[in-house]
């Protein structure tokens, strides 16, 4: 089945909201997992957030009459998919967020943009223009403001990292780095596991396959251990969270990742992969919004900075190609367009024509 034929067409406007709705609920999805990780193992967390999630997404799939089956050509990049963005990815996103504070893991994390520009220019020719580059350096800049201490920002230069008892490297942050990077190349991998198969069944399987290993892993871990008992892999198993925990728990698997993978990958399967990943760069500012509307957490100058910066780089970047070639792009419209600064790869990595690209994300 053609890869055109999975995505029903939507108004402008919806398109641009269900876009937009993946980065929104991973902005809340990592604060909801943060307390988890107080009572849990990282990998049991990461395992929680996938599997339950896979079974929800393979049910609704089924439920909107999709096809569940992935062709037999697509298995094998289905495998590397599962194992760099599922596995390797929650693995080290729990892995770190267990170790550093949301704001330098935010940055970190929310960097991927820039390493799936570089892997769609490299595989795929998506032609990204000095303009584009500038949309992604704006980009990084817009979420340091947002993500790290205004005292380390203003002494950074002097002091070094150890800056009024702030010490923002540790291990966590290596671990968060190893996740953007699984997330950059797992982006990609979607193109190649989603050539003849449906996207959303294809983001289900993934998880699924995924999440088995690092529930696994927890279980293994008590086992190897010395005077391993099967109480102690039960504990291991049944973490000491609250009612509250759980609902946490409920919240990021169903709306972060079944409900924002299932959209976030669906578009990402085809059009511009550039344009639609630096939406990214929104991520932290849609976690800073709920603050201010839900908890009335005052933002500083400098977030709004940053915040700013987010949104004129997500306009830089997908509006690469009318900014650096406008005469050109007069002919075209639309995010993810010829507009978008390149052409499209949606069947396996193979630059389409730019008749196929009004379809980018």
């Amino acid at each position: 089945m053609a890869q055109a034929d999975l995505a029903p067409p939507f108004p402008p406007l919806l398109r641009w909201l269900l876009m937009l709705l993946p980065f929104a609920l991973w902005g809340t999805a990592m604060a909801a997992m943060k307390p988890l990780l107080e009572g849990g193992d990282p990998l049991l967390v990461a395992s929680l957030r996938l599997l339950p999630a896979a079974l929800v997404l393979l049910l609704v799939a089924r439920l909107l009459g999709r096809s569940l089956r992935v062709d037999p050509g697509d298995i094998p990049a289905l495998l590397a998919f599962a194992f760099v963005d599922a596995t390797l990815f929650q693995g080290l996103l729990a892995k770190g967020l267990a170790q550093t504070g949301a704001g330098l893991g935010s940055v970190l994390i929310d960097s991927q943009p820039l390493l799936v520009a570089l892997l769609a220019r490299a595989l795929f020719g998506e032609a990204i223009n000095p303009v584009g580059w500038l949309g992604l350096l704006v980009g990084l800049l817009g979420i340091v403001c947002l993500g790290l201490p205004p005292e380390l920002l203003r002494q950074w230069w002097l002091q070094g990292p150890a800056v009024q008892g702030l010490h923002p490297w540790s291990h966590g942050e290596a671990w968060m780095l190893g996740a953007a990077t699984a997330m950059a190349v797992g982006t990609v991998l979607c193109r190649y596991a989603t050539r003849r198969s449906d996207p959303v069944a294809v983001t289900a399987w993934h998880m699924l396959l995924g999440g088995v290993p690092l529930l696994l892993a927890v279980a293994l871990g008590p086992l190897l251990a010395p005077g391993a008992s099967a109480a102690a892999v039960l504990d291991a198993l049944r973490p000491a969270w609250s009612s509250l925990d759980w609902a946490l728990m409920a919240y990021a698997s169903l709306f972060g990742s079944a409900l924002a993978y299932g959209l976030f990958f669906s578009f990402a399967s085809r059009g511009d992969l550039t344009g639609f990943t630096a939406l990214t760069f929104l991520t932290p500012v849609f976690a800073l919004l709920c603050g201010f509307l839900l908890l009335e957490e005052r933002l500083a100058p400098l977030q709004w900075l940053g915040a700013a910066l987010a949104l004129v780089s997500v306009l830089l970047i997908n509006r690469r190609g009318q900014l650096w070639q406008p005469a050109v792009a007069g002919a075209s419209g639309g995010v993810g367009g010829p507009g978008a600064g390149g052409p499209a790869a949606p069947e396996g990595g193979v630059a389409s024509s730019p008749a196929h690209e009004t379809e980018a994300g």
